[in-house]
């Protein structure tokens, strides 16, 4: 396991760079320590698959500067090509080479690198049973299974023994069954290799089971970073906040009251000042046809703007009349009873109790 000391006196890779493509401008800090998983995530377009494309050695950088165990692979003055960095990849549709077996795969990275026909052929072949596919050495990958094909490129980007390695979805060619099953098992390939792991994917689950730390980008900077537990426990940003399954609404602590962009004041339970997110479930929104009786301290008039099935539940996409939008999580029959269509006037609730708030 990486400790909090490690992580402070022993990065394996070190990136401060900034890229410009057009009108998009990325400018990132990013650190791994020996044995760390690091997942990147963010919505398209946040300039996830740039920095994969920016380390592997596939596009420079304008400015700026990657070290890995030390080595200088790029800077004002140095450009490392692909093939002379200690980089591993695994592409998202795994590339293999459809003429070559499986184990002249996995060896063809050692051969790019010298050694002798027979020495990578036996070194894949290891690197294969270590994969527990050593009995797909003479298939071509035409005949592989997604999860078989994931297996054999995570085998061949770890056989030439990288310092790090980049994997760009690894994940998202797979079906629901076959990922369910891969995931723990590259978990546990992971956790054997003792360089750097960045992992490139947009799903939330992925990120949780195979990192060990979040970079959160958003068009091209860095916006949050933690462990899974820490990113999900307190969003900063409203689409860190659905990537966690929550609300978030930005605002500034008044008492027992946190005021909105919008004007509006809600409760929350205790005392608060200054610059805060007020953050609450989908499932703590409650729904009416009419304004409920009594007092409740947390209600907004509001309009459906979307509706979408999630798991056994079905999201809400809500908008109140000043453009505040969050989302509800009710059952299937709550739809149907309260016939829920796009376009509906309703209006919602939170209790106070539901709403945890903290600093911006």
């Amino acid at each position: 396991m990486v400790t909090a000391r490690d992580q402070a006196l022993n990065p394996l890779l070190v990136a401060d760079f900034q890229v410009r493509r057009g009108d998009f401008d990325l400018e990132l800090q990013v650190t791994a320590e020996p044995g760390e998983v690091v997942a990147l995530v963010g919505p398209n377009g946040a300039g996830k698959t740039t920095t994969l494309r920016v380390l592997a050695g596939l596009l420079a950088p304008q400015r700026g500067s990657i070290l890995v165990d030390g080595q200088v692979l790029a800077d004002t003055r140095v450009w490392l090509p692909p093939y002379q960095r200690p980089v591993g990849v695994v592409f998202q549709d795994y590339l293999l080479f459809p003429h070559l077996t499986v184990l002249d795969n996995v060896a063809f990275g050692l051969r790019t690198r010298g050694l002798a026909r027979s020495v990578a052929r036996a070194r894949a072949a290891e690197w294969l049973a270590r994969m527990d596919a050593g009995d797909l050495a003479p298939l071509r990958p035409q005949q592989l299974s997604g999860g078989q094909a994931q297996r054999v490129a995570l085998a061949r980007s770890l056989a030439p023994e990288p310092r790090l390695l980049l994997l760009d979805e690894p994940l998202a060619a797979l079906d629901a069954r076959t990922r369910l099953l891969i995931r723990g098992e590259l978990r546990r390939h992971l956790a054997g290799f003792t360089g750097a792991t960045i992992v490139i994917t947009h799903d939330p689950t992925d990120a949780a089971v195979l990192a060990d730390r979040l970079v959160v980008i958003e068009n091209g900077r860095m916006v949050q970073t933690g462990t899974p537990q820490e990113v999900a426990r307190r969003p900063r940003t409203d689409y860190v906040a659905r990537l966690s399954g929550l609300n978030l609404l930005p605002g500034v602590g008044v008492d027992h009251g946190v005021r909105l962009a919008d004007g509006s004041l809600i409760t929350v339970p205790s005392p608060v000042a200054g610059p805060v997110f007020a953050a609450f479930r989908p499932s703590a929104v409650a729904l009416w046809r009419t304004r409920p009786d009594g007092s409740p301290r947390n209600v907004w008039s509001v309009v459906v703007r979307g509706l979408e099935p999630y798991g056994d539940s079905v999201r809400v996409e809500l908008e109140s009349a000043s453009d505040l939008s969050f989302v509800a999580e009710v059952t299937p029959a709550a739809v149907a009873d309260l016939g829920l269509t796009i376009g509906d006037r309703l209006w919602a609730t939170v209790k106070a109790s539901e709403i945890e708030v903290y600093p911006r």
